[in-house]
């Protein structure tokens, strides 16, 4: 089956090398047409003919988008799907399939696929999914690397710091904590305020959300 580029697609841009396309189907021929397209509007695309093929490659360390086959040899596009969500990776899949069903479609699409594409399909129905699956990606990669470097920030706290923090954003008052562990509330104002200028926390509203966004367990409060 051959999927030609569509008169939009045709002037031929520079790849982005800050976005992957991973395109999984065991059909040569529409697998090859299918880079060219992606390659046409300007995306990075790697091409495999089976999940194996895949799993056995290097990772592209950039936003990511996997055009899938739901009917492939060996392990199916559903099956790999599951798989994904088992590992907790949680990379945008756009399926196509020649022999789509109802139930298909709607189990894919509530295990979070972005689209599902009955074959053949309009060229700019499949760049438009890719390019919706590469935008929720760069997102969710932007969340991680701020909560990374807020994890790191907040490494950097001593655990009297860190119980403190955990306190004043349970909406505690300095005298109450000074109370709990057993310190001066001068000491309290002091830990505090060396706490929020390591994680730069500009106020107590964003040392919530800080808080909030790190889930932290319950530091321990025995006195010391």
């Amino acid at each position: 089956m051959r999927f030609s580029v569509g008169p939009q697609s045709r002037a031929r841009a520079a790849p982005d090398s800050n976005a992957c396309v991973v395109v999984i189907e065991d059909d040569p021929e529409l697998r090859e047409s299918l880079g060219r397209l992606l390659r046409s509007a300007g995306l990075h695309a790697q091409l495999f003919a089976s999940v194996a093929d895949f799993l056995g490659s290097e990772p592209a360390d950039c936003a990511t988008c996997i055009v899938l086959d739901a009917r492939l040899p060996g392990c199916s596009g559903l099956d790999f799907q599951r798989a994904l969500a088992v590992a907790s990776v949680r990379l945008p899949i756009v399926f196509m399939t020649g022999h789509g069903d109802i139930p298909m479609s709607v189990q894919a699409m509530k295990a979070g696929a972005i689209e599902f594409l009955t074959k053949p399909f309009r060229d700019q129905d499949l760049l438009d999914a890719v390019n919706l699956g590469l935008a929720q990606d760069r997102e969710r990669r932007e969340n991680q690397q701020t909560l990374s470097a807020l994890r790191a920030r907040f490494e950097v706290l001593t655990s009297r710091e860190r119980a403190i923090l955990a306190q004043v954003a349970k909406g505690r008052l300095n005298k109450q904590i000074a109370g709990d562990l057993g310190i001066t509330e001068t000491t309290v104002k002091v830990h505090r305020s060396n706490a929020m200028r390591k994680i730069k926390a500009a106020s107590l509203a964003e040392l919530c959300r800080m808080v909030d966004k790190l889930n932290l367990p319950p530091e321990n409060s025995e006195r010391s």
